[in-house]
């Protein structure tokens, strides 16, 4: 199999289709949720926490030329905050699409010929 087929068949497949969609959609929705959780949801929380900005925290370590070097750790637990909000966001939002899905009904399996054939008797057996 050339390298050429080989790639149309796995370029073709359902998964890879969807999960090209998933990341268009995915970058999409990015600006969306990044919207929701830096206008909407952290001044709040900055609110409530007396107007603390999270990315102002930092730890000076003395270094032996007088600089100090910064750990900023107010920016890692930023993010942190950023990625917990934005998860539950999505999950709120993933819940509510699968609210609205409409669950599939299943087809009864088609009976077994030996089914088939204990009706066709007991037909003929009726009209008699």
């Amino acid at each position: 199999m050339s390298i050429l087929s080989e790639f149309k068949e796995f370029a073709m497949r359902g998964n890879v289709i969807d999960l090209a969609v998933g990341v268009i959609i995915g970058a999409a929705f990015s600006p969306i949720v990044t919207t929701l959780v830096e206008n909407i949801i952290m001044p709040p929380i900055g609110y409530i926490l007396a107007g603390i900005d999270f990315s102002a925290l930092a730890i000076t370590l003395p270094t032996p030329t007088g600089d100090g070097v910064l750990i900023k750790y107010g920016l890692f637990l930023n993010a942190v905050l950023k990625f917990l909000i934005t998860a539950a966001a999505i999950f709120l939002l993933i819940r509510a699409i699968n609210k609205f899905k409409k669950p599939v009904a299943a087809e009864a399996p088609p009976p077994p010929p030996s089914e088939i054939y204990l009706r066709e008797i007991r037909d003929a057996l009726v009209k008699k």
